[in-house]
C-alpha cells in the first residue's frame, strides 16, 4: 500500500502556497520527501488560467485590490478561478512516474476519486466542513 502523508496547513496567502509547492515537487523529485497532499485554503485570490479570457474577470485589477482580492497569473489550464476562506484546496505532490502510474486526464480522475473516497477519514479537526469537489476542468 502507498502511504500518503496529508497536511492542513490552515490559510495560506497564495504567493507562499505556491513557493511551497514548488519547495516539496523539488523535494518529492529528490527523494527527500514522500507523497503528500497539502490541505489549506486561501484569503481571497483570483488565479488566471492558461486558457483565461479577459471578459471573464469581471472587475479590474485595480477594483479587485480595492476589495483586498490578490490576483495572479497561473501556468496551470483554466480559466478565472477563485479562492478563498472556507474554500478546502487540495495541491497532491505525487510521484506518478516512479510507480509506473500513467499520468494525464485518467491519471487525474483516477487520484480524484480515490481522494473523493477518502475525504471523510482525512479531513483534519481543525479543517473547515467538508466541501463538494466539483469535477475537474477539462
Amino acid at each position: 500500500m502507498t502511504r500518503l502523508l496529508v497536511e492542513w496547513l490552515g490559510s495560506v496567502p497564495y504567493e507562499e502556497g505556491l513557493a511551497l509547492q514548488r519547495e516539496r515537487v523539488e523535494a518529492r523529485r529528490a527523494g527527500a520527501a514522500p507523497d503528500a497532499l497539502l490541505l489549506l485554503e486561501h484569503p481571497p485570490v483570483i488565479t488566471l488560467g492558461r486558457s483565461a479570457r479577459p471578459e471573464n474577470l469581471r472587475a479590474t485589477p485595480a477594483e479587485l485590490e480595492r476589495r483586498g482580492i490578490g490576483l495572479f497569473e497561473v501556468a496551470r489550464g483554466g480559466d478565472v478561478t477563485f479562492h478563498g476562506p472556507g474554500q478546502l484546496v487540495g495541491y497532491p505532490i505525487l510521484d506518478l512516474d516512479g510507480r509506473g502510474r500513467r499520468a494525464g486526464g485518467a491519471a487525474v480522475r483516477d487520484r480524484e476519486s480515490a481522494l473523493r473516497a477518502a475525504r471523510p477519514r482525512t479531513t483534519p479537526p481543525s479543517a473547515p466542513p467538508t466541501p463538494t469537489l466539483s469535477p475537474p476542468h477539462p
